[in-house]
């Protein structure tokens, strides 16, 4: 079953849902802000993304600029900083197996669960 790690906040996650719902794709919702993953978590959807945790950070918000922008954060840094503040973490993110991807754009998404 793929999981998606989902914020209801977010246009693209919601629209990830709503792909999945419409093409009868079962997958299973975790709502990383009202159900935080815990460190273990978070460091087995890096191994599964492949990517380092700088790339999992939504540089781009408000909370991030105005708070960790000029800080030089090693990975541990960032990771305690996603734990924190998970609306940091990019979105969605979808889990098939022992792979993961970030959830745009919505082809390469449809490539992933088809594949």
């Amino acid at each position: 079953m793929i999981k998606i790690l989902h914020n209801n906040s977010c246009s693209k996650s919601r629209g990830i849902l709503e792909y999945l719902d419409e093409n009868s794709v079962p997958f299973e919702i975790i709502d990383i802000i009202n159900q935080p993953l815990s460190e273990m978590e978070l460091r087995t959807v890096l191994k599964k993304l492949h990517c380092p945790v700088k790339d999992l950070v939504r540089t781009n918000e408000k909370l991030y600029q105005e708070q960790f922008r000029d800080k030089n954060l090693s990975d541990d840094d960032l990771i305690q900083m996603l734990l924190q503040n998970p609306e940091l973490i990019q979105r969605p993110i979808i889990i098939k197996g022992s792979v993961a991807m970030i959830g745009r754009p919505i082809e390469n998404v449809k490539f992933f669960i088809e594949k």
